[in-house]
């Protein structure tokens, strides 16, 4: 009968290590030590083991006869294989001349002199394991004398060590030291840079190979994963690899985990990712009452007036990012992204309020950073946080504070033009991959967020003699606007920031405004005088206003449009609110009594006391 061959690869590291072991006295495993790898119990038969787990099984495997570890906490212990026919070496501790009863008082002034035995013990192969080896030293720029006694002790035994055959095959074995710490820099340079007999090898994060070899079985432990079609599972296995990109296998086993005890079935993982990705078990996402959206057209532009084609993408974005439609959603990415363009006061910034009061019924609720105070190089440590070594790195960033605290939010990033190019690249970030990594070393997801931009870009454009002139006219039409609008848009990221990847992201989600027309702003006129008299009114003052005074208020309002809604705004303020402020606290008007206004515009207003 032809033995079965093996058809999954180990993982690099692994490779690299079986490679070297007859070739190296020494190892320093670093980096990501602390996951579980994938070992093949039979093959074709993946398990999740850790790192020293893994280690004992494969040193068993390749004929060493004994694995002993050290740690800060046990000090020695000899390790045993979970194959039962693989008997360890049971007077190994003896042969040191420790007992596992005394090894937990192991420090490195003990340390040093067990070394120099192990290296140099005769008969079978063996294998010393230095598990948390970064917690040698108490500081690692500052040695003390027994640290630094210790380590020069192993750099010359490293030297020292000589190999033996072993075995039927005769084949070189070291008794092997392997160091286990998180960061190379852990242990001193001059004992690993440049030392022919020390291999130190780093143990990356696991790809998607990796995830593939071990998703399907950790799916099998799911309660309702026999019942399961095999198609389901095939997809579901596919799934938890896409959701799980940047996470570790100990991260998916929690997952699996996770979804076992909140009942998550299998064809669902991607909601346990979510879960456990955010911290979240509810989704506010499929909590939204869906005949609110659907009826949320009108309400929409009676906020948001004259922009019903911007209207009408953004309520797509909407409905796309509650039902999840659309294979982009795979991963980390955030529910959508819009860059809203197009001129000042025209409800870019009213729309984003307008769909957060939708979604989650409160305008303020969404998550708004001005970009104009990102215009330093190095402001994106206040989104982000600063790095370690730096005053207030523990602090995190306001970006990633935010979105921990709310993962399910609007994010709104106004006037993104005025940012630092260095800031545009954290959004490729957020854009693509869906995550950051704070000052503090958190990744902070966005993949239940929804993300939105606004700029100026395109209105204003720098003519061939370095003046800034007028781009779009309101006098062109909307068709019109846009393609030059697109244009200038799409000549800044290109050529002045060289960074077109930002717009390929966002895609066909570019939405331009266009300016406040004169019916629109007739609209917006009357909307805020009624909402200055309704205000008065919910404080028991009654105004009204003569047709002639209404008029004549409108004609100053409307007779710059440039600054859209909001210029409309500035003029009633200074010739409505402002001067009824001023009547009422002069003249000691009480609630109750009925003024009317006789009189607005630019030559004053005049009121006078009706009934």
């Amino acid at each position: 009968m032809q033995e079965e061959i093996s058809v999954i690869e180990k993982p690099r590291w692994l490779r690299d290590f079986l490679r070297f072991l007859p070739l190296k006295s020494q190892f320093v495993l670093t980096g990501n030590v602390r996951d579980l790898q994938a070992y093949e119990v039979a093959p074709q038969t993946p398990t999740p083991l850790g790192l020293v787990e893994t280690l004992v099984e494969t040193l068993y495997d390749e004929g060493f006869c004994g694995v002993l570890r050290w740690n800060p906490v046990q000090g020695l212990q000899v390790l045993r294989s979970m194959k039962p026919e693989r008997p360890a070496s049971a007077d190994l501790l003896k042969q040191l001349g420790v007992t596992e009863g005394h090894a937990s008082c192991l420090g490195p002034e003990t340390l040093a002199p067990l070394l120099e035995r192990f290296v140099s013990l005769p008969g079978e192969p063996m294998v010393l394991v230095l598990d948390f080896a970064s917690r040698l030293t108490v500081q690692g720029a500052s040695m003390s004398l027994p640290e630094h006694d210790f380590f020069t002790r192993a750099m010359v035994l490293s030297y020292q060590a000589r190999s033996r055959p072993h075995g039927p095959a005769r084949k070189p074995f070291f008794n092997t030291v392997i160091w286990i710490a998180e960061k190379e820099g852990d242990l001193p340079d001059w004992l690993t840079i440049g030392n022919p007999r020390i291999r130190v090898i780093p143990i990356a994060k696991p790809d998607a190979a990796i995830r593939g070899t071990l998703s399907a079985a950790m799916l099998r432990s799911l309660p309702d994963c026999r019942e399961a079609a095999p198609e389901v599972l095939e997809t579901a296995a596919s799934v938890f690899v896409d959701s799980t990109d940047g996470l570790l296998l100990a991260d998916m086993r929690a997952i699996v985990q996770l979804a076992a005890m909140e009942q998550v079935g299998v064809a669902k993982i991607a909601d346990a990712v979510r879960r456990y990705k955010v911290g979240v078990t509810e989704d506010p996402w499929q909590r939204i009452d869906r005949r609110k959206i659907q009826a949320a057209e009108p309400f929409i532009q009676s906020r948001v007036k004259g922009q019903s084609h911007a209207v009408t993408h953004v309520l797509d974005i909407v409905k796309r990012a509650i039902t999840g439609v659309g294979g982009g959603r795979r991963g980390n990415r955030p529910r959508g992204a819009v860059f809203l363009a197009g001129p000042t006061g025209v409800g870019k910034t009213e729309l984003a309020k307008t769909v957060t009061n939708l979604l989650f019924g409160d305008d303020s609720a969404y998550i708004r950073f001005d970009m104009s105070e990102f215009s330093a190089e190095h402001s994106d440590q206040r989104l982000l946080g600063a790095p370690p070594g730096y005053v207030g790195y523990d602090m995190g960033g306001e970006l990633t504070n935010a979105v921990r605290e709310k993962p399910f939010s609007v994010i709104l990033f106004d006037e993104v033009e005025k940012a630092h190019p260095r800031i545009l690249d954290k959004f490729l970030q957020i854009l693509d991959d869906g995550v950051l990594t704070s000052g503090r070393g958190d990744r902070v997801y966005f993949s239940e967020a929804l993300i939105i931009f606004t700029s100026n870009l395109g209105i204003y454009r720098t003519n061939e003699h370095g003046v800034r002139e007028l781009n779009a006219k309101p006098s062109e039409p909307l068709s019109q606007i846009q393609q030059k609008v697109m244009h200038e848009i799409q000549r800044h990221f290109k050529e002045t920031l060289n960074r077109p990847e930002l717009l390929n992201r966002i895609g066909e989600n570019i939405i331009v405004f266009d300016f406040i027309r004169e019916e629109v702003a007739n609209e917006i006129f009357d909307q805020m005088v009624a909402s200055i008299f309704a205000d008065l009114e919910s404080q028991g003052f009654s105004f009204s206003m003569d047709a002639a005074a209404r008029e004549a208020l409108r004609t100053l309002c409307l007779s710059d449009l440039s600054n859209g809604g909001r210029g409309i705004r500035n003029q009633l303020e200074a010739h409505l609110l402002n001067p009824l402020a001023r009547a009422v606290f002069d003249q000691k008007m009480a609630p109750g009594q009925i003024w009317q206004i006789t009189a607005a515009g630019q030559k004053g207003l005049s009121l006078r006391q009706a009934g």
